[in-house]
This record gives structure tokens, C-alpha cells and sequence, in this order.
């Protein structure tokens, strides 16, 4: 059986997580949810500071940034497309890693589609995360008889350069 007729072997994105981290609460903190929601049509939550850095005056238990989980199909295609738009389509070789996942970043929330500067807001930028993987990996995460999946069944980093350039149509540099 080849891999093209499996369609288990097929991948997927399972979520796409986007991230700006502020570093302080307050007022900044909000006008980066406002910039979330108004990229993803989803309500962010804060991230919190997990230690204490005086020089960076980060409280452990404090908000320092906010983030928005994408799991639908839809929304996660749109997104994506608009977000390699602002990439010019190209991505570097080194932005995937060992799991076949994908993770870039953008200077700025204007360079949208449809986007528009706002003196209210300033300028924010963002960090991308995109999981790709097979079908199956529930297993892996379920609450009731979880199991471990093979490593064979995991999504190589050229598979997924590979799968990234002709569903998105990119192009990956290499060093």
C-alpha cells in the first residue's frame, strides 16, 4: 500500500498557537488582546510569568503576555495564508524542528491583510506556532487508555517542509 492511497498517513495541522508577549500588565497587555482578537476572531487568554527577574521586572504569578489557540480547519487556513503573505511566502529551513513542526515570527500586526495602523494600539508583533501531525495522535493525549504512538508515525522535519510547500505553497530556504 502506498503512502498516497493511507490516508492515515496523510498530515494535519492539530492547532496553531499565536503569542505576544509584553512583559508587564496593564495597558500594554490589553491593547496586544485587542490585536489578537482582532487577527483570530478568538478571545485571548494572559500567559503569567512562571519566574521572578528583577531586570526584566517579571513577577512570578503576574500576566506578561497573551496567546490564542486555533483548532478549526477553517479559520487555521486563513490565518496561516495571510501570515505566509506577510512572509512573502518563504520560510527558513530552520524554523521547523525535529517533530515536523513549524515556528515563525511577524514584525508587525499591520502588515496584515485588512489591517491598518491604529495610533491606539502602536505597533505589536507576534510569535507563530503551527503543530503538524498525523492522524492518530489522540491516542497519545486521551485521558482514558492513553498509549504511546511509534516514532514512524511521527511527521519528519522534510516531511513537513515538504507538505508546507504544496499546501501553502512555500518556499523554504535552506542554508
Amino acid at each position: 500500500m502506498s503512502e498516497d492511497s493511507n490516508p492515515m498517513l496523510e498530515p494535519r495541522i492539530a492547532k496553531v498557537s499565536v503569542n505576544i508577549g509584553v512583559g508587564e500588565g496593564g495597558e500594554r497587555l490589553q491593547t496586544a488582546e485587542r490585536v489578537l482578537e482582532l487577527l483570530t476572531g478568538s478571545s485571548p487568554i494572559r500567559t503569567m510569568g512562571r519566574i521572578q527577574n528583577r531586570d526584566l521586572k517579571v513577577r512570578k504569578g503576574f500576566p506578561i503576555g497573551c496567546k490564542v489557540t486555533i483548532r478549526d480547519s477553517e479559520t487555521i487556513d486563513k490565518f496561516l495564508r495571510d501570515a505566509f503573505w506577510v512572509r512573502e511566502n518563504s520560510i527558513p529551513g530552520w524554523n521547523f524542528d525535529a517533530q515536523g513542526n513549524l515556528s515563525f515570527g511577524i514584525r508587525d500586526y499591520t502588515d496584515f491583510p485588512d489591517q491598518k495602523y491604529d495610533p491606539d494600539i502602536g505597533i505589536y508583533g507576534m510569535d507563530i506556532n503551527v503543530v503538524l501531525e498525523r492522524p492518530g495522535h489522540r491516542v497519545r493525549r486521551r485521558r482514558r487508555r492513553s498509549r504511546k504512538v511509534g516514532s514512524e508515525h511521527g511527521v519528519s522535519p522534510e516531511e513537513s517542509r515538504k507538505w508546507f510547500a504544496d499546501t501553502f505553497g512555500l518556499t523554504i530556504m535552506e542554508e
